[in-house]
């Protein structure tokens, strides 16, 4: 009966294993542009302040992004999965809203949220009272990521929670147990490698956003920079050779960020 369903299996290989091949040609192409002097043109760009900055902050903005993210995201994501109450679905449509949007007007819809004026006075001016900069600052890079982050972050969490029977927390709450306990001992616990996973989503979007952070934090050098806009920056001055070097980079970063979680997802799972 197997011989009979290869051609079948052939074809869906061919249709799938066009995307992956897609994928591979694109990273070959960025190598072959480089050729042999690809170790060369990398030392070069490793060896600048700017690049080091921008990866310092690409660094500790997607962290602090992720981490926003699944903070969000499992309260959010176990309400939808676990709770029927008015208004879910418009909140589940609401927290899909930054997947469908064009990056550049989430930006530009934080810039206009930061900039409008009520009493007055906009959100930046009251926060700059407290000595406190949002736009065209690092906290705008951090908000900017975390917005389209967090979304992708619930909708994993949201369905992690769903796949987890009810009947685990049903039985630790006939023992005793409290709703936020059954959910702390019972729920989180089996959630896991769902927030791994949902962190590790939140944390590569973070990586590779472009628009949000373009518009709402701007493009500048040693303050607001990440790797994302360095390739910006870096093809805007006709560098093409260290474009294509950053951008081997950050695929180099994105998969060791992904190796080292799937590897702790496995050994919490021994």
């Amino acid at each position: 009966m197997f011989h009979r369903s290869r051609p079948f299996l052939a074809a869906l290989a061919l249709l799938g294993g066009s995307y992956a091949l897609l994928i591979v040609c694109m990273v070959a192409a960025d190598v072959a542009h480089l050729g042999s002097r690809l170790p060369e043109v990398i030392t070069q760009v490793l060896g600048t302040s700017e690049f080091r900055d921008s990866l310092l902050l690409s660094l500790f903005s997607c962290t602090v992004a992720a981490t926003l993210s699944v903070l969000v995201g499992v309260p959010l994501g176990y309400l939808l999965a676990r709770e029927k109450w008015r208004g879910r679905g418009f909140v589940e449509w609401l927290v899909d809203i930054p997947v469908v949007l064009p990056p550049l007007v989430v930006g530009l819809s934080l810039l206009m949220l930061f900039q409008l004026k009520v009493g007055g006075h906009s959100l930046e001016d009251r926060l700059n009272f407290f000595g406190l900069r949002v736009t065209y600052a690092v906290p705008a890079v951090i908000l900017a990521q975390f917005v389209v982050a967090a979304a992708f972050a619930v909708r994993t969490l949201r369905l992690t929670f769903s796949q987890i029977p009810r009947r685990t927390e049903e039985v630790a709450l006939t023992l005793g147990c409290s709703r936020a306990g059954a959910f702390w001992r019972v729920a989180l616990p089996q959630a896991r490698r769902g927030v791994l996973g949902a962190f590790t989503l939140a944390w590569a979007r973070s990586l590779g956003e472009f628009g949000p952070v373009l518009v709402f934090a701007g493009v500048m050098r040693g303050r607001t920079e990440v790797l994302s806009t360095t390739v910006f920056l870096e093809l805007n001055i006709g560098r093409l050779d260290a474009a294509v070097a950053v951008s081997l980079l950050m695929i180099v970063v994105s998969l060791l960020a992904l190796g080292l979680v799937r590897w702790l997802g496995k050994e919490d799972a021994l």
